[in-house]
């Protein structure tokens, strides 16, 4: 008898985004330069707060980030850091992160969505998207507003982030995180 595969977090939500006619959706600041708040979403919606989640619905509070930019953990801080123009105590680590998303609910429902998710930690141990998740979920379970992640790419990547997502969540989220 085969163990279930654990269900994603109803705050994790998967998107595949249709593809782009020039063959890549482009994402603010995956250049390096910094974020339009105005900008388009892959697939379609526009920030802020007005594009549209997956199945419909609105996008409170969103912002957008490049999973590209996320491969590395330092990457990600400093990715999230932008995006979510994090206070200038954020420690780029994951208890800073904790405290400065908490304290990004006090203001209201926040909706990250993740653009080439499936690059997100791609070039570290599968420990450290575990972490990652850890983090979001015990934010989420403690927010006073709602928090939401979109995992958003090509449809063809998805398969394979999902089995990268079922294996970390198998064996923690909503455990707490560890310092680092």
């Amino acid at each position: 008898m085969g163990a279930a595969s654990p269900q994603a977090p109803a705050w994790l939500v998967y998107d595949g985004a249709p593809p782009e006619p020039d063959g890549g959706a482009t994402v603010p600041g995956s250049d390096g330069g910094p974020q339009s708040g105005g900008g388009a979403l892959p697939g379609g919606g526009a920030l802020p707060g007005g594009g549209a989640l997956p199945g419909g619905g609105a996008l409170p509070g969103g912002v957008l980030m490049s999973g590209t930019r996320a491969r590395t953990r330092a990457g990600l801080h400093e990715a999230l850091a932008e995006a979510l123009a994090l206070p200038g105590w954020y420690g780029r680590n994951w208890d800073a992160l904790a405290d400065a998303l908490a304290d990004r609910l006090d203001a209201g429902p926040l909706t990250v969505v993740v653009a080439d998710a499936a690059d997100l930690l791609a070039d570290e141990p599968s420990a450290q998207l575990g972490t990652l998740l850890d983090v979001l979920g015990a934010v989420a379970a403690g927010g006073h507003e709602t928090l939401r992640v979109v995992l958003r790419d090509h449809p063809d990547r998805l398969s394979a982030l999902r089995d990268r997502v079922a294996a970390v969540l198998g064996r923690r989220v909503g455990t707490p995180p560890s310092a680092g």
